[in-house]
């Protein structure tokens, strides 16, 4: 029976899973079954022709890059890891991939959603970069400065012993942080490196193999399970989930296996003990699409990229709900907070995942392109991130998005 709860456990570490169960949710709606929302799929052809005007201004010969935390590295064309990491010199590609592990996971950490007014100051260009690109920045400069590294003459690596730990105060000051630039969820972020470092000294038999105990280990687990040199990127996010899961906060369980972003909802069927549960999986799979590209450096060809899923996010669920594909059936909830755990949160974030494999379909006919030629990983990046910002800020003077939620820091 043990044995069973935990397979059925697992089974919602994947991003099949994910898939499956967003695409239950869209057909509850789509039947009027959902308790907050409703689905008008005939505005989808205006949401397609939105992602495809931004997709076009950015990368005109429609040649687009996956959507991966190296895009934000990027301020001003200028690719600053790449400039720092083709300036060092790595004892094999191997050693190159584990630091690009390393910086991947600790910056995708440190980003979630962090306020309308936070500012980072960017020495290099003198500029004040908010939200994601910001904390992609900050996160470069720590990762490059050694704030991270148990060796000063060896900035570019995340020692287990090092995050497990960091200081408020370095984050804290790293980030900018002042009582007039005010970030969110700064103590969340600092507790989960921390738990982060915990968890890889623990588990040197994963994180251990080829060095002393850093995150970027999981490339070593992740390059022995390849098959004639291939990858298939849904073993990339079971890696994540199975092997970094332990280090979210106060999250579901099953059979003493912690579930990640995965929530209840009790419409949501099955004929075992995961009924009633919805596997997001946000931020695990914006990291698995960032470690894509370091495994591609390092020689593996990395297979089946649209095997992930769309992104459970504001910028790509408020995309929806301004395009009012999606409507709330009680528009009062626009105005109100809501938990990260509430239905209607849940419903959202799911809808969003399914919304965005149906849009990816239509964006395909439109240009004549097929999943492998356009994956959903570049038709987010081209995409559905960008045009879910820009109806945001037309809609709002803020950006910000269409419904407020609570989060910890953790889960956007």
């Amino acid at each position: 029976m043990a044995d069973t709860l935990e397979r059925e456990a697992r089974s919602l570490l994947t991003a099949a899973a994910v898939r499956a169960r967003a695409a239950q949710m869209l057909e509850l709606g789509l039947a009027g079954g959902l308790s907050h929302f409703t689905i008008d799929l005939d505005r989808m052809d205006g949401v397609a022709e939105a992602v495809l005007a931004v997709t076009r201004k950015a990368y005109p010969t429609l040649d687009v890059p996956f959507h991966a935390r190296w895009r934000h590295f990027v301020p001003g064309g200028v690719d600053r890891w790449a400039e720092l990491a083709d300036a060092t010199s790595w004892s094999d590609r191997a050693a190159r991939a584990r630091a690009e592990f390393d910086l991947a996971i600790i910056s995708v950490l440190l980003d979630a959603g962090a306020g309308a007014m936070w500012r980072y100051r960017d020495a290099v260009t003198g500029e004040s970069i908010g939200r994601s690109e910001g904390l992609a920045i900050a996160s470069l400069d720590m990762f490059a400065g050694g704030l991270f590294s148990r060796d000063a003459g060896t900035p570019f690596r995340a020692d287990a012993e090092v995050l497990a730990q960091l200081p408020l105060t370095s984050l804290t000051s790293a980030f900018q942080v002042t009582d007039a630039n005010p970030l969110l969820g700064l103590d969340g972020r600092t507790d989960l490196l921390r738990r982060l470092g915990k968890l890889v000294a623990e588990r040197a038999e994963v994180f251990g193999l080829r060095d002393t105990p850093r995150p970027g280990g999981l490339f070593d687990h992740i390059a022995a399970q390849a098959n004639g040199g291939a990858i298939a990127a849904p073993a990339i996010l079971s890696a994540v989930l199975n092997q970094l899961g332990a280090i979210w906060p106060s999250r579901l369980e099953l059979a003493g296996i912690p579930l990640g972003d995965c929530w209840r909802h009790p419409a949501i069927k099955a004929d075992d003990a995961t009924a009633g549960l919805v596997p997001l999986h946000k931020l695990s799979q914006w990291l698995s699409y960032s470690l894509i590209e370091p495994l591609q450096r390092a020689g593996f060809d990395v297979t089946d990229i649209d095997g992930l899923t769309g992104l459970a996010e504001y910028r790509n669920g408020g995309l929806f709900i301004d395009h009012e594909v999606l409507r709330l059936r009680d528009s009062a909830d626009a105005a109100r907070a809501h938990a990260v755990d509430s239905l209607l949160v849940v419903e959202w974030r799911a809808l969003t995942v399914a919304l965005l494999d149906r849009l990816a379909e239509r964006i395909r006919a439109k240009l004549g392109r097929t999943p492998e030629t356009l994956p959903l990983a570049s038709i987010l990046e081209g995409g559905t991130w960008a045009a879910g910002r820009t109806i945001a800020f037309a809609r709002r003077p803020d950006g910000s998005p269409p419904l407020k939620v609570i989060s910890d820091g953790t889960v956007f």
